[in-house]
């Protein structure tokens, strides 16, 4: 049986980011660098695949890059949905950062995506 790898595309969607964000992300920190990109699994005529599971080391890679402490970026798209939510329920962006970073710390197996999309879902009921 085939085994499933995630392309850029995959990685892309996984961390809800652009593809151009992953392809700069590769070029800006390749191998040899200071804060490597996390290196392809496998490789199909030069497209980079990676394993389902290594999307928490690209998470984790992603959230070491320089500056991305406070205020460092544009947030993804399900921490902006998880932002407009807990200010819709009176949560001031300070407070809904904390509790995501709460949640974090109690699932660290889920991604900032997942978690937000968890807790908007549970919001929503």
């Amino acid at each position: 049986m085939p085994i499933p790898y995630l392309g850029v595309v995959g990685i892309a969607e996984a961390l809800g980011v652009s593809r151009h964000a992953v392809h700069k992300w590769r070029t800006r920190y390749p191998s040899g660098s200071d804060h490597p990109f996390p290196e392809p699994d496998v490789e199909v005529d030069g497209a980079p695949g990676w394993r389902p599971e290594r999307v928490t080391d690209i998470v984790r890679w992603r959230d070491g890059l320089p500056g991305r402490g406070s205020g460092g970026g544009r947030p993804t798209l399900a921490r902006q949905e998880y932002l407009k939510e807990a200010a819709a329920r009176g949560l001031t962006r300070d407070e809904a950062v904390r509790a995501l970073a709460t949640f974090a710390a109690e699932f660290p197996e889920m991604t900032e995506q997942e978690l937000c999309a968890w807790v908007v879902g549970k919001w929503r009921r």
